[in-house]
């Protein structure tokens, strides 16, 4: 990103991206990235823009955001252009689950499953990609539909992040390998037929199908997520050491995908009018002091990713005000690059 002045924010970002519709927000837990979500999602829907802010985060954090129960009740609409999805990735694992056991029955026209393949079936369920499997399938549904102009994606922390974006690659090397070893085999199975003057079973048809299906859902979103036009990963971090090498190791990890990190959001930020404030405490005034050789860092750093700042509420940021408020701090930046180089000349 080539900043042209010291003003950021979203505001700026879709003006000199205007294919942009996937914003995914990706870093550790505990930073910013749901109420980060909730923010520029409210704020896209107050410029009458249809959205769907979509949580992969297993801890139902949108719900605690919104102070709403959204957890596995399918899409919401907390406001006007405003849809918020809160997935139980448990359940839709149960249910794909299910639904194995369900073809395997409509194949082989059995009632009851053989026992060594229910405990096969049922071993998967603690398959550590089981998860990231149900939350990538999740995203390409509501992907795939294209219902709303904007999808803003509030991913889980960061290590089942990087695994669930790295699925799409491995995902789609598998079924690729799976569909070459099932072509070769249903060319051998109609030669047979043939020789034996009988009909191929249509299951083994309906297979091939699927195996098809998945590759070319896969092969779609693994270039959407690609596409820098359409797509882009933002870090969410505080001013804070860990953060910040957390953050150094996300670049590397993008790069070492074929991802590209667009952009960071600085979150937590005390704002730096405190200091002449008679009316601050001391307590307050210190934090903005410790904070100065941790944002100096950061602004060296990524200078060139930063695209939004949020202060330090006195307020938790929950509910539809305080969404509202995060909403317009990302859009246009109360505290920006100029801010920031004062804090750091002090």
């Amino acid at each position: 990103m080539i900043l042209l002045s010291n003003k950021i924010g979203f505001k700026y970002v879709f003006e000199r991206n205007p294919d942009l519709r996937y914003i995914i927000f990706a870093g550790k837990g505990g930073l910013g990235k749901t109420t980060s979500s909730a923010g520029l999602s409210y704020k896209l829907s107050d410029l009458n823009k249809k959205v769907l802010c979509f949580s992969t985060d297993p801890q139902a954090s949108l719900s605690d955001v919104f102070e709403r129960d959204l957890f596995g009740k399918g899409e919401i609409e907390v406001k006007k252009n405003l849809y918020v999805l809160e997935i139980d990735a448990d359940k839709r694992v149960n249910e794909y689950i299910e639904s194995i056991r369900q073809k395997i029955r409509d194949m082989y026209k059995i009632e009851e499953i053989p026992r060594e393949i229910e405990d096969y079936i049922e071993s998967s369920k603690s398959e550590p990609a089981m998860y990231e499997s149900a939350v990538y399938d999740a995203m390409i549904d509501v992907i795939s539909q294209g219902r709303h102009d904007y999808y803003i994606f509030d991913m889980p922390p960061f290590g089942h992040g990087i695994r669930m974006i790295a699925m799409a690659d491995i995902l789609a090397k598998w079924v690729d390998k799976i569909y070459e070893a099932r072509k070769e085999a249903l060319e051998l199975d109609v030669a047979a037929a043939r020789l034996k003057g009988e009909k191929l079973l249509e299951y083994e048809d309906q297979i091939m199908k699927e195996l098809n299906d998945i590759r070319n859902r896969i092969v779609y979103f693994s270039r959407l997520l690609t596409d820098e036009r359409r797509t882009a990963f933002v870090m969410v971090l505080i001013p804070e050491k860990m953060a910040i090498l957390d953050t150094e190791r996300a670049v590397e990890m993008f790069e070492e995908l074929g991802l590209k990190l667009r952009g960071i959001v600085i979150n937590q930020i005390y704002p730096p009018k405190l200091l002449e404030d008679p009316g601050a405490s001391d307590y307050l005034k210190k934090r903005v002091l410790s904070q100065k050789p941790y944002l100096r860092e950061i602004y060296e750093k990524f200078s060139d990713l930063i695209i939004a700042t949020i202060p330090m509420f006195n307020r938790e940021p929950k509910g539809l005000e305080m969404i509202s408020r995060i909403g317009d701090e990302l859009w246009e930046s109360s505290i920006d690059l100029g801010v920031i180089e004062e804090i750091i000349k002090r």
